[in-house]
């Protein structure tokens, strides 16, 4: 597995990789020009793509993280943000963060498996999505952010 930087001028090739993991076009474009966004290859395949961007001086915030259907469960999204994780300790950085929706719980689940650990809930981030949004029977309604300390 490598992460691969994609230039500034070519990150709109990726925004359908972008979308696998945010369903809101508005909110991707909003973000997709900030930080820095890497192509996960598997050999000479993309496989995904990962998105940081830095909150402060030592806090960098994992964005998006979206892999193909069929390179989901096998360890990959794990490796890509372990190697962040060192990427990012090596450039004096000391946490990073990331939040998922309350409804989303294999996103919960995994990035509890990937080292994280929830510090704090912003109630009814998610409430004007029009239409609301239902995972496993719950509303999308309130974000749940993470931190792992690098």
């Amino acid at each position: 597995m490598l992460l691969k930087a994609v230039p500034y001028e070519q990150r709109a090739d990726y925004i359908d990789w972008l979308l696998l993991a945010d369903d809101s076009e508005d909110a991707v474009r909003s973000y997709i020009d900030y930080g820095d966004l890497y192509v996960i290859h598997i050999e000479e395949q993309v496989a995904g793509v990962v998105l940081f961007i830095t909150l402060s001086e030592h806090s960098v915030e994992l964005k998006n993280i979206a892999l193909s259907v069929d390179q989901r469960g096998k360890g990959l999204g794990k490796e890509a943000i372990d190697a962040a994780v060192k990427l990012y300790k090596d450039n004096g950085f000391k946490t990073m963060n990331v939040g998922t929706a309350n409804s989303s719980i294999e996103n919960l689940a995994f990035y509890q498996k990937a080292g994280f650990r929830m510090f704090s809930i912003i109630k009814d981030y998610f409430a004007d999505y029009d239409p609301p949004v239902y995972e496993h029977g719950i509303r999308r309604l309130d974000l749940v952010m993470f931190e792992r300390e690098l």
